[in-house]
């Protein structure tokens, strides 16, 4: 999954560890192996918490189904990178269906709770948290327009040829197909993140 789920699914707001548990889910895939250590516990179970979301995802049958599409589709190894972002557009536009806070309030408020934490994360994510929050990456998702601009974002750090920026051309033809396979796969990751909380 991409930001907009491993923060969504970092546990109650009300919970005493959330604010750190929401930082080491948003920072972890840029703290390595025992680089964790170097955080505080609760900040740890957000880094394990993201590490067991990206684990029980990579390994669904359904997202399985949706990354071999993508590389029957021509994207080859980045089809997982692509698999997330349109998992994540259809979260963010069905956001509601899964809690009563609207997209807009979730989005301002996670962004100032990591605002008031960003000392304490990575250089690399210090360096494009502030253009995630000015542009708006989290709301942006919702519309096809806000993936094809990530994506293009993506395909311009990654490997000449990697066709990331054209990827919102098959979501829009397979649109639905993509849909149920959300619908089908984010309840059991509910689930799934339930339980190891």
């Amino acid at each position: 999954m991409n930001f907009l789920a491993h923060l969504f699914l970092s546990g109650s707001a009300s919970g005493a560890d959330y604010a750190d548990v929401l930082l080491g889910n948003f920072i972890a895939d840029s703290v390595p192996g025992k680089q964790l250590e170097n955080f505080t516990p609760a900040v740890q179970t957000g880094i394990r918490l993201h590490r067991a979301i990206d684990t029980f995802t990579d390994q669904h049958p359904v997202v399985r189904r949706v990354t071999q599409r993508l590389r029957t589709a021509g994207y080859g190894k980045y089809a997982g990178v692509i698999s997330d972002m349109f998992l994540d557009h259809f979260l963010a536009r069905n956001f509601t269906e899964f809690t009563a806070e609207s997209l807009a309030d979730f989005t301002q408020r996670v962004y100032a709770l990591l605002a008031a934490r960003h000392a304490e994360m990575p250089p690399r994510v210090q360096h494009f948290f502030p253009h995630m929050r000015e542009h708006n990456w989290l709301l942006g998702y919702a519309a096809t327009a806000g993936i094809a601009r990530a994506l293009g974002g993506l395909s311009r750090r990654a490997t000449p040829g990697s066709g990331m920026e054209t990827a919102v051309a098959e979501l829009e033809a397979n649109y639905a197909e993509y849909e149920a396979d959300f619908r089908e796969f984010f309840p059991e990751l509910q689930r799934h993140v339930a339980e190891t909380l």
